[in-house]
């Protein structure tokens, strides 16, 4: 796949140029995950498809890379949801509204949802691994009507490390979206569901003779999940998965993200498991 990024005349198309952003707001979602939303300096909305990436770029700090997480029928402002977890995230989160930012993209496959209509959909993800989900999310409910039953299976660590916790529950309460949640670890007195993300699977109500489904998490949660799903009956190419591996230059050339005979920055981050499973099988591949 050839990466390409949003043109104009007030600025350059080379993939390795990042074009100029400004911050309009950060909001912080969690203890340490936060969205960021952007809006162009020059030239029209960033274009993405949902499951797409793009390298952000903190200047005179770094760039990551880091999932659209916004939806792709309204690309401005661009929306990036991000752990605070190392120099370059640090600087992300920490920046006033009214910072510049760089941003290459956008690079990678998509979930191309789709190929979903006309089936029950299910999600399963954990943690942040919603951000990468959510512009499929929505572009599912945008076309309701078009799809079976939607199931989103949702676990976290904690109580407290639920992500998008208010919207997932308008999801279910206005699209009719099969929402279960749990954690791993709660409080005295919880309510909730105890337990991973991968049990739920086992009792979701979906027909997997005619079910797709999309996972995003943990790569031992997906591949836990994957092998739930498949036991459950849904084939292995009616499922798919965001793969994160260490990507430094988003077009194929450095090798960072490299598995066996795989570039995820461009052969990815979106891979069916029928492609992944003998991968993801190799301890240490």
């Amino acid at each position: 796949m050839t990466a390409s990024v949003a043109s104009s005349p007030a600025h350059t198309t080379d993939p390795m140029v990042p074009r100029r952003y400004v911050i309009t707001h950060v909001r912080q979602d969690t203890r340490d995950t936060f969205t960021l939303l952007l809006d162009p300096v020059d030239g029209p909305p960033l274009e993405f498809r949902a499951g797409q990436f793009t390298m952000l770029h903190a200047f005179g700090v770094g760039e990551v890379p880091i999932s659209i997480s916004g939806d792709p029928r309204s690309p401005a402002p661009l929306e990036h949801t991000i752990r605070n977890v190392g120099a370059v995230t640090r600087a992300l989160v920490e920046a006033a509204p009214g910072t510049e930012v760089g941003v290459r993209g956008p690079f990678g496959t998509s979930w191309d949802v789709d190929d979903a209509e006309g089936r029950d959909v299910v999600f399963v993800t954990g943690g942040i691994g919603l951000a990468p989900l959510r512009p499929a999310i929505l572009d599912v409910l945008s076309h309701r009507e078009r799809y079976g039953k939607v199931l989103l299976l949702y676990g976290s660590r904690t109580p407290d490390d639920i992500l998008y916790g208010h919207e997932m529950h308008r999801w279910a309460d206005l699209n009719d979206v099969n929402l279960q949640m749990t954690v791993d670890n709660a409080p005295y007195g919880y309510k909730g569901k105890v337990g991973f993300v991968t049990e739920l699977v086992t009792r979701a109500g979906f027909d997997p003779r005619n079910a797709f489904a999309f996972v995003c998490g943990p790569e031992v949660m997906m591949r836990s999940a994957a092998t739930s799903l498949v036991s459950r009956g849904i084939p292995k190419d009616r499922i798919r998965l965001s793969m994160e591996r260490s990507m430094k230059c988003g077009v194929g050339l450095c090798g960072h993200c490299q598995l066996r005979e795989l570039f995820i920055c461009v052969d990815g981050p979106v891979l069916g498991y029928d492609r992944l499973e003998p991968l993801m099988a190799v301890r240490q591949l």
